[in-house]
C-alpha cells in the first residue's frame, strides 16, 4: 500500500461526503448506532493516532468542531500527517482499510 493509494481512498471518501449538510451528517450510519459525523470523527481520530504513533509522539484528542462539514478537511490533515511521518507500508494499508470501511458504512 502506497501513500498514493491511501490518498486516493481519502479522496473518494471526501468526494462522497464533502457536499453534505447538517441533516445528512446527523443521520445514523448504516448498520450502526452512531451518527455519520461520529463515525467520520472516529476515523479522523484513528488516523491521527496512527500518525502520532509513527512520529513517536503522544496521542492527542482531535477536537470535535461545531460543524461536521469540517470533518473532510480534518481527515485530509491527519492523513497528510500520517504520510509525512513515513510509516511502514502496513500502517498505510491499515489506514486505507479504515477509510474504506468507513466509506462503506456511510
Amino acid at each position: 500500500m502506497s501513500a498514493a493509494e491511501l490518498d486516493r481512498a481519502v479522496a473518494l471518501l471526501v468526494r462522497q461526503v464533502g457536499h453534505w449538510q447538517q441533516p445528512r451528517w446527523a443521520a445514523v450510519a448504516e448498520g450502526g448506532d452512531v451518527s455519520r459525523a461520529d463515525l467520520v470523527h472516529r476515523l479522523v481520530q484513528d488516523v491521527a493516532d496512527l500518525a502520532a504513533d509513527a512520529e513517536g509522539e503522544p496521542r492527542r484528542d482531535v477536537p470535535r468542531l461545531a460543524h461536521p462539514m469540517a470533518l473532510p478537511d480534518q481527515l485530509r490533515v491527519v492523513t497528510a500527517d500520517l504520510v509525512a511521518a513515513g510509516p511502514p507500508q502496513a500502517v498505510l494499508a491499515g489506514a486505507a482499510a479504515l477509510v474504506t470501511a468507513t466509506r462503506g458504512a456511510l
